[in-house]
C-alpha cells in the first residue's frame, strides 16, 4: 500500500458493494479497525458510509449498523430503498447509491489529496478519472479473488492503487466477540440479510 502522512484523505463506502464482496469472500467487516487503519495511513478527513434503508418497515435491519457506525466517526449517507414490481410480477427493491458518491467525491475533491473508494462497480471509473485530473490519488478497495470477480477491469485500471480486500483480512476482519457492550458493534446477521436484499 502507497499512502502518504501528509495526505489529506477520504473513504467512499459502497455500502451493498463492499458488503457483497466481503461475503463472497466469507469475511465480516470490523469498520472500526477499517477506519483506524486509513487513519494511521494520511490525515483522515471524512469516512463516508452509503446505503439504502427499508424505511417503510417497522424496523430496518441495516438501523443498528448505521447508528453505530454514525455514532464512530462515519459520515452516514442514506436514502429509502425503492420498491417495483418485474415483468414476472416478482417485488423487487432497489437501492443505488452511485449519484450520492460521485456528487460528494466531487464536491471534497478540492480539500482532499487521495481519494479510497470501497467498490468494483465499473460504472464509477468516469468518476475517478475526473478527481485523478483533478490532481487526486485515488486507490480501490475490492476483490478479484471471488468467483465472478467483484471488480470491473476497467475501474482498477483506472485507479492509481488497487488493494484485494482479500489481503486487508488481516486488518478488517471482525474480532472475537469480548469486550464491553458500549464499544461492541451490532450484530451483524440482520444487517447483512439487509445489505444482500439491496444487491
Amino acid at each position: 500500500m502507497l499512502f502518504y502522512p501528509e495526505e489529506r484523505m477520504a473513504l467512499f463506502i459502497d455500502g451493498s458493494n463492499l458488503h457483497a464482496t466481503a461475503r463472497a469472500l466469507d469475511m465480516e467487516i470490523d469498520y472500526k479497525s477499517l477506519r483506524a487503519h486509513f487513519a494511521k495511513q494520511g490525515r483522515l478527513i471524512r469516512a463516508f458510509y452509503y446505503t439504502a434503508l427499508l424505511e417503510d418497515h417497522e424496523f430496518s435491519p441495516l438501523r443498528p449498523l448505521v447508528d453505530w457506525l454514525d455514532y464512530n466517526g462515519f459520515t452516514m449517507v442514506t436514502k429509502p430503498v425503492k420498491e417495483f414490481t418485474d415483468d414476472q410480477g416478482r417485488r423487487k427493491i432497489k437501492g443505488n447509491m452511485d449519484i450520492e458518491i460521485a456528487v460528494d467525491m466531487l464536491n471534497i475533491a478540492e480539500q482532499l489529496d487521495h481519494v479510497v473508494l470501497f467498490s468494483g462497480d465499473g460504472d464509477f471509473r468516469r468518476l475517478l478519472e475526473a478527481v485523478q485530473r483533478r490532481g487526486l490519488r485515488v486507490t480501490v478497495v475490492s476483490s478479484n479473488r471471488t468467483r465472478p470477480s467483484m471488480i470491473a477491469d476497467e475501474l482498477r485500471r483506472q485507479a492509481d492503487q488497487y488493494l484485494d480486500l482479500e489481503d486487508l483480512r488481516g486488518l478488517f476482519s471482525k474480532p472475537a466477540a469480548n469486550g464491553s457492550n458500549h464499544d461492541k458493534m451490532p450484530d451483524r446477521d440482520a444487517a447483512e440479510q439487509a445489505e444482500q436484499q439491496l444487491m
